[in-house]
């Protein structure tokens, strides 16, 4: 018996949820080898993390905190924060590569559920972030970094930044449906993105700063993600800002996964 096109599209929308997981991990396996096979997608999260560590903690360690040592507990937490946000736009750009290069076009043809290849592609980024983040408390380490929150609260800590990243994704996977091309899904992100992770108090005391600017920053959700981190790795405790935090990752969530969903199974 043939199946037709339209019947097929109308069983690849009635897969089980087993299925549908079982197609989306297989999908998150080919993004893993992806970058097993071009490793230079690892840059941004392997060389950035060290060389901000290493910039702004000599750079600025003196002028902000007297020294380097008393410096690394503000930075560490602040260029973790910049680099795994920074790096879930990749998600994006990445979707609408392949999306561009008919990548997603061969996928329709196969008996696999039609949103496997989105969410392969969201949960192969949590890995990004997982290397940044450890990278990013190594790298804090080295240079003599102690958390006096303990090891525990630093691998919670690690897990805030990993899943509001993982939140963050969903915001620009949609931006990679939407676009026309990939540059301008990088181009779009890094404009929202460094006002946000710049203009915070990932890098200086929220004091420091000028009054009218200081109104922006403390409403910046990437500072009170900072704030969330220094508290758990620094001195192990959880505070509004870490509660802050998870609402709005989830409120990320809620709103973009479905909008991103509807777009993407529009061209699926």
């Amino acid at each position: 018996m043939t199946i037709t096109p339209g019947v097929e599209r109308q069983l690849k929308n009635h897969t089980s949820l087993g299925q549908t997981i079982s197609n989306s991990l297989t999908m998150a396996y080919r993004g893993l080898l992806k970058i097993k096979r071009t490793p230079e997608q690892l840059i941004d999260v392997t060389v950035q993390p060290i060389l901000f560590t290493l910039m702004f903690t000599y750079l600025f360690g003196g002028a902000i905190a007297g020294n380097v040592q008393s410096y690394l507990p503000l930075l560490i937490p602040g260029i973790l924060v910049q680099t795994v946000i920074t790096g879930s736009v990749v998600t994006g750009v990445q979707l609408r590569e392949d999306m561009d290069k008919g990548v997603f076009d061969r996928f329709k043809s196969l008996p696999i559920a039609r949103i496997a290849p989105l969410a392969g592609a969201l949960l192969a980024d949590t890995v990004r972030y997982a290397i940044a983040t450890t990278l990013t408390f190594v790298m804090g380490f080295v240079m003599g970094y102690r958390p006096d929150g303990g090891f525990g609260s630093v691998v919670l800590a690690g897990l805030l930044v990993v899943a509001c990243s993982w939140a963050i994704s969903w915001i620009f996977a949609f931006f990679g449906v939407i676009a026309r091309s990939a540059s301008s899904v990088q181009g779009i992100s890094m404009v929202i993105l460094f006002p946000l992770t710049f203009l915070s108090n990932a890098f200086v005391p929220v004091d420091s700063l000028p009054g009218w600017l200081q109104v922006f920053v403390n409403g910046n959700p990437i500072s009170h993600l900072v704030s969330a981190v220094r508290d758990l790795a620094n001195t192990g405790t959880v505070g509004m800002d870490a509660a802050i935090s998870i609402i709005g990752a989830v409120v990320i969530v809620a709103v973009f996964a479905p909008l991103t969903v509807r777009a993407y199974m529009r061209k699926a």
